[in-house]
Parts: structure tokens; sequence; C-alpha cells
């Protein structure tokens, strides 16, 4: 959603009706994954994909659908011998799609801001009925108050922990109940990346980082490099000490850190902070050599082994890379690794899932 929001939000400016497609459950290679969206208008635009071109003809024609009747539905689409050059996953996946039309959206432009503005907010729909949660308040409800007072619950945890999926109540909330099966989508503000060090490297990777869809900050301490010149796409510049901002920027366990300086001057102190955070990925450049005197400083300086285990160094997966671009192509392939559980192996070696959940 967060993808195609600008367009929305210019819809609902402009008066035109729309239906949004979102894909709410997923099972085998389902080319994309929960919260995926697809916006058809009124008039015939569209915005977004949820299957990379599988179904999307289909979906086109059940969102305008919905923008007529004003009534949400859900869709099923798999594989078959059938269908599966007609309306299917030629992948071999599953996917569930929940249609919504714009009218049957609770408080759709203060939801629709928020998502674009990063301010967090988690909605939970079944079909017609959609329940949004701030942090500090509910909106909306699925048609029954114990139904409502137990999704609002389950949703404000997740959007604490920027998850997405569906949970399954009993009609009037009851925990052991498979009655009612509520999708919950979480809005948060973008994961960070903070790149320490303002050379090619970094200006190859904090592109990447926001292709990603990191808010990425570039941190250096000499004014000559980090310049709005050398890096005009980032969303934070800051001249200062490495280890002086680490100490006072947030971060959480959905952080990425790139320490790409590789200066002891820079690095030692940089790390020692760094790996007392609760930082997802910390990841630091430079030579094999490099990293065992980096070790043998850090030791000295008293980062316990259990620290020292959670730096990835030397950076990034074993790609060959040479460019600062296959470089950050390495660097966001062991981020990504990292995150979902994947092996850094090629998939023609494996017969495991192709797509991973998050590890807890």
């Amino acid at each position: 959603m967060r993808d195609i929001v600008d367009g929305l939000i210019g819809w609902r400016a402009g008066s035109v009706a729309f239906a949004v497609a979102t894909v709410v459950r997923t099972w085998r290679s389902a080319p994309r994954q929960a919260g995926a969206a697809m916006a058809v208008s009124a008039t015939g635009e569209v915005l977004g994909s949820i299957s990379g071109g599988c179904v999307e003809g289909a979906v086109y024609e059940l969102c305008r659908a919905a923008v007529e009747t004003g009534r949400a539905h859900t869709q099923t689409y798999g594989v078959s011998d059938d269908d599966a050059f007609d309306v299917g996953l030629t992948c071999g996946g599953t996917i569930e799609i929940l249609i919504q039309p714009d009218v049957a959206m609770t408080e759709p432009d203060e939801v629709l801001t928020a998502i674009r503005d990063g301010r967090p907010v988690a909605t939970a729909a079944v079909e017609n009925a959609q329940l949004v949660v701030w942090p500090d308040r509910v909106a909306g409800s699925l048609g029954a108050a114990d139904l409502d007072d137990a999704v609002a619950r389950h949703a404000t945890g997740m959007l604490t922990l920027g998850t997405t999926g569906m949970i399954h109540l009993g009609r009037q909330g009851e925990e052991r109940l498979d009655e009612v099966s509520v999708f919950v989508q979480s809005y948060v503000s973008p994961p960070r990346m903070i790149i320490f060090g303002a050379i090619d490297f970094a200006a190859a990777t904090a592109r990447i980082g926001r292709f990603l869809g990191y808010h990425v900050t570039v941190c250096d301490a000499r004014p000559v490099f980090a310049t709005r010149t050398r890096f005009p796409d980032v969303d934070d510049l800051v001249v200062q000490w490495p280890h002086t901002y680490l100490e006072s920027t947030t971060v959480d366990d959905r952080t990425v850190l790139c320490v790409l300086t590789h200066d002891p001057k820079f690095d030692v102190p940089l790390l020692q902070v760094a790996l007392h955070t609760p930082a997802r990925y910390i990841g630091a450049m430079g030579s094999r050599r490099t990293h065992s005197v980096r070790l043998r400083r850090l030791r000295e300086e008293g980062v316990s082994e259990a620290a020292l285990a959670r730096l990835s160094s030397p950076i990034g997966l074993d790609l060959g890379a040479r460019t600062p671009e296959e470089t950050a192509v390495a660097i966001a392939a062991e981020i990504t690794a990292q995150t979902w559980g994947g092996s850094g192996r090629p998939l023609s070696d494996l017969a495991t899932p192709i797509h991973h959940t998050r590890p807890t």
C-alpha cells in the first residue's frame, strides 16, 4: 500500500472512486507476499501489482465491479492444468485476495495520510467491515463489540512489531475459535539503514537501500565528503563523528548499520556502540586483515565475544563483487538473507521453500 498511497490520496482529492485489491494470504511459491496491493480507479487507471502479472487482468475486473457495487469480497487464485495460462499462478502458488472499494473503508483519508507520513496505523478487515487501530485510538467496527476489542488487542501488538497477517477468532472474539478470519495490515515508518563513511561504496549502498524501502542516513565526520552533491537522494546526511551520532539517534531491531569507513579511528569507537544496540544487522567493510586487527582492538576495549559474534565482516555475501555497485548488491543480499533466514546459496542447489518467513 505504501507504494501506491500517493496515487490513492490523489484519487481521494479528486473524488475518484476506486477499489484496492490486497494479498491477504499465500501458499507455496506465491509471487508476492501478504500486503501487496493493486488499486483500480473508476476511470480504469491502475496502481501497483499483486502477482507480477499472473492474475492482474482478472483482479482488474473484480476491482471495477467492486467500485460499481460498493461491496468488498475475497477471491482465491491458484494453479491447475486448465487455468495456469488463463487466470491462475503459473509459479504453482496460491493467493487469497481481498477486494475493497473505498466506500467500504473506515476513515480512508486519515489512514492514507498516516501511511504516507510514516505514522503508525493498522487496518483489520473482514470483507465489508474494517477496524482501524492507531496507537491511541480505534475506529470502525467488525460487527461485534467483543470481536472489535479482541482484534484491536491483536492489531496493537502487530503494529508494535510491524507485522502483517491473518488472525483467527470466534465471532465474539473468542481466542480459541476459528470462525472469523481477520486480515491485519500494519503500517509503520520505514526501517532505517544508517551508513557510516561517505565513500563511493556508501553512495551505491544508499541507492540500493532506498530501492529496498529503507530510510537511509549517511554519516561521516568529514564535511568535504558528506555533501548533497555526492549523496543527493539520501533521507538524512549527517556530518558528525559516527559513534557520537549513533549514541544520539534511534536504533531499533529493524535498523541495519553499514560501517564502510574501514578506518580504526572511526570503526573501533563506532562498533563499540553499534554492537550494544538492538540493530538487526551490523556489517563492517574491510579486508580480512583489517577485520582481524579490528577484532583485536575491540577485544582490548572490553567488547564481549557474544557481541562480536553479531558483526558481519567482511561485509556482504561472496558474489565476487568489485565495483561499488556490485558490492552494494552483495551487502543488500546479506541483509536480505539475514532478515528472512535465507542461506545465501543458489536456489538451484536447494529444495527448500523459495520464500521465507521472517525469523522470530
